[in-house]
């Protein structure tokens, strides 16, 4: 009997374990029909990552030669109507852990009735739930996770591909849903989206990047990073694919470990489902957070990177005209608008998510909680990034500051552009002055902690 392959973060045929059960299955006969739902409640997502997802589907369309059914409607209706259409034994997908996804496919497996919805695989090395403490809870600290982690391993890639099945022609479907038609162009993209494109920007990251990515990985003014979070993001590639080519020298293990970073996040979320928005350190509930109209105001300069502080701005700036911001800084301005601004985490991870190509609801709502000091793992409160001091140490000639901040590009290069963020030093025109002193909020933001342990 047919069966029905769902993609949803998984828009690629190599390495991807659900579409060998889908067409060598028990009661299988090869026939799969693709398809992939456009979700109302998720395409009012990020015009970016939306530009990327529209992207890679019409290229996935292109690898099976034009036999991708694309609908739009909630899975729930889309799913078994499809399912009655070719007489589907199964439905097959990739585990998905998030507490979205995780609600949506239970309510998909119960409108199913008597077919069966078949998860196969997941977008991580190591699914959550799988690596636990010897008494059988859940890791609270990375470390741990990390070594344990690896003790447990993963599976080789999946030998799969376009021809691994017998593709149904979504045209031969009897009763079929409405086809969407993909937008061709709704914002620009800064990378190129799909598999093909996923492939090649890890094997030019393999030759260039990888053996200096230890050292060099913190340092935004180097094009020293991988910039594969958004392949990951869609799983154009799949983890496991990476890591095959991940040897024992320094990069390729510092780079295993970011990777390990990315499982540990989804693990956190899947045992604690609402620390997506709320603290996973419930004590910190208490702490004294701004929200009035000055904080609105101190807000807006964030986003817009007119704080008056460079490397903040830099970042800022590169994220509104790129979609992306580089690790290291997504740190600096998370401390700030935390520690300088002393705004709620909520209101930084939700930019973060509506500008973001890559972003991931479990890695940027528990990055964000390592910033404010209230997640696992968490960076200690007193911990407050100088923002200047990190500029100097990972932006030390300015580059990446000049880059992006168009008042500094033309500063002469002896200037050190980072120690702008004091007002005392002349700045050029139209470039804001600082909107707040660091050590005097370094300082509040240390009494409220007090405060709060107290």
């Amino acid at each position: 009997m047919p069966s029905i392959l769902w993609f949803r973060r998984d828009l690629r045929l190599a390495d991807l374990p659900a579409l060998l059960t889908a067409a060598q299955g028990e009661g299988a006969d090869g026939e799969v029909l693709a398809c992939y739902v456009l979700d109302p409640r998720l395409t009012a997502s990020a015009p970016r990552r939306l530009q990327y997802l529209y992207d890679a589907l019409r290229e996935l369309r292109d690898a099976l030669e034009g036999r991708l059914l694309v609908t739009v409607g909630h899975p729930e209706s889309r799913i078994p109507l499809l399912a009655r259409a070719i007489d589907a034994k199964s439905v097959h997908i990739s585990k998905d852990f998030s507490p979205f996804g995780r609600r949506r496919d239970q309510r998909v497996a119960e409108a199913l009735g008597d077919v069966e919805l078949v998860a196969t695989g997941s977008p991580y090395l190591v699914s959550p739930g799988r690596v636990r403490k010897p008494d059988g809870t859940a890791y609270q600290v990375f470390t741990p996770f990390f070594k344990a982690w690896r003790g447990h391993g993963w599976r080789s890639p999946a030998e799969s591909g376009p021809h691994s099945a017998r593709w149904i022609n979504p045209a031969d479907v009897p009763s079929c849903p409405e086809i969407c038609e993909l937008p061709c162009r709704t914002a620009e993209l800064e990378i190129a989206a799909g598999e093909q494109a996923a492939r090649r920007q890890w094997g030019r990251f393999i030759r260039t990047g990888l053996d200096g990515y230890a050292d060099a990985r913190n340092r935004p003014d180097l094009d020293a990073v991988s910039r594969m979070s958004a392949h990951l993001k869609f799983g154009t590639i799949h983890p496991r694919t990476m890591a095959a080519d991940l040897g024992r020298a320094q990069g390729p293990q510092a780079y295993l470990r970011e990777l390990a970073f990315r499982d540990f996040y989804a693990a956190v979320l899947y045992e604690w489902p609402e620390s997506a928005w709320r603290n996973w350190n419930s004590a910190f509930d208490q702490i004294e957070i701004d929200e009035d109209k000055d904080a609105e105001r101190l807000f807006e300069a964030w986003k817009s990177g007119r704080t008056g502080f460079p490397i903040v701005d830099a970042g800022m700036r590169q994220l509104a005209e790129t979609g992306f911001m580089h690790n290291r800084v997504r740190m600096i301005v998370a401390s700030f608008l935390v520690k300088d601004l002393h705004l709620p985490w909520q209101w930084g991870a939700r930019w973060f998510l509506d500008q973001l190509v890559d972003g991931d609801i479990a890695s940027n709502q528990h990055g964000w909680q390592w910033a404010a000091g209230c997640g696992t793992d968490a960076a200690p409160y007193f911990r407050v990034f100088n923002p200047t001091t990190q500029g100097e140490k990972f932006d030390p000639c300015g580059r990446y500051v000049r880059r992006w901040v168009r008042e500094l590009t033309n500063l002469d290069e002896a200037v050190d552009v980072h120690q702008l963020s004091d007002p005392r030093v002349a700045r050029p025109h139209g470039y804001p002055d600082p909107i707040v002193d660091h050590a005097q909020e370094r300082m509040e933001s240390l009494r409220r902690y007090q405060a709060l342990k107290r």
